[in-house]
């Protein structure tokens, strides 16, 4: 057979045939690679415009709408996630790779234009949406059994939250933990962040953070509170079978009340010029010292 067979109108040798594929290999990897969170999303104004006037529609509060291939492909796997309905364009439908036939739930094959509607036109949703209710709530108590959990402080930003419970899920760690005031709730915006790890971990919202640090301690944690001034590195401060990692808004740090409550304060040492992190960057250094200890 001759090295010149057309395929597609093009021979096989051709040069240009060889750059689109090299091309959609290098698509592919960058959208898996943005699917994990692993590099930024293209900036909304520079991908869309003419969404100035969008108002997003009214929600009920038991309705959820979770978007992105990666992000929905884990509600759909999620048997203790209720799923209502789901919108999806042709071309995403075949990159979730589902049977719509068991799927158990309506589909509605629509356009993008038609999801932007809904969602706005920053949402970064690949084609796909799917409106659920909100996970079953989760009570402190059922986490006796974990070893390590992580608290958050009135960290506010969903994109913050939803990294660092991708850094939970990859250490292990048996729930997150936040306040219901100045805490971001279960919606979109953070299951996208999260790239499918809302579906993997508990996300539990408390009234009082004194309160449920103080039923931590009854069920057996040792309370850690990270600090860019606290008086010892965090390595050396671990202590107990069961460890209760506690951080800060990305502003202020934790709370006094938070500081007065916790068992300890520690830092993370941190030799170079800059002397601080973005609170999803301590969360999974500090989960990582804490596996290490939790492990010895």
């Amino acid at each position: 057979m001759s090295k010149d067979k057309k395929s597609g109108g093009k021979t096989a040798t051709d040069p240009s045939a060889k750059d689109t594929h090299y091309a959609n290999l290098r698509r592919a990897h960058r959208d898996a690679k943005r699917e994990r969170g692993d590099i930024p999303t293209p900036q909304p104004q520079k991908r869309r415009r003419g969404g100035e006037d969008w108002k997003p529609p009214a929600l009920a509060p038991d309705q959820v709408h979770l978007y992105g291939l990666h992000t929905v492909r884990a509600a759909l796997d999620n048997p203790e996630r209720k799923k209502i309905k789901l919108f999806v364009t042709q071309n995403a439908l075949a990159r979730l790779e589902i049977d719509v036939e068991t799927l158990g739930i309506p589909v509605e094959t629509v356009s993008p234009q038609e999801i932007d509607k809904v969602l706005g036109p920053e949402a970064i949703h690949q084609g796909v949406m799917l409106e659920t209710r909100p996970l079953p709530v989760r009570r402190l108590e059922a986490l006796k059994d974990s070893p390590l959990l992580l608290v958050l402080d009135q960290v506010t930003d969903p994109h913050n939250v939803g990294a660092i419970m991708r850094s939970a899920v990859a250490f292990n760690a048996g729930a997150v933990i936040t306040t219901q005031r100045h805490s971001p709730t279960e919606s979109g915006v953070l299951a996208k962040s999260a790239s499918g790890a809302l579906e993997l971990i508990p996300y539990i919202q408390i009234t009082n953070l004194a309160d449920a640090l103080g039923e931590l301690h009854k069920l057996g944690f040792s309370t850690i509170g990270l600090d860019s001034e606290g008086p010892a590195p965090l390595e050396g401060t671990f202590s107990g079978e069961k460890v209760a990692l506690v951080l800060g808004s990305e502003g202020k740090g934790l709370r006094q009340k938070t500081r007065e409550t916790v068992n300890a304060l520690a830092r993370l040492d941190m030799p170079g010029a800059i002397k601080s992190l973005n609170v999803s960057n301590a969360a999974a250094i500090a989960l990582y010292a804490a596996r290490l200890y939790l492990k010895a």
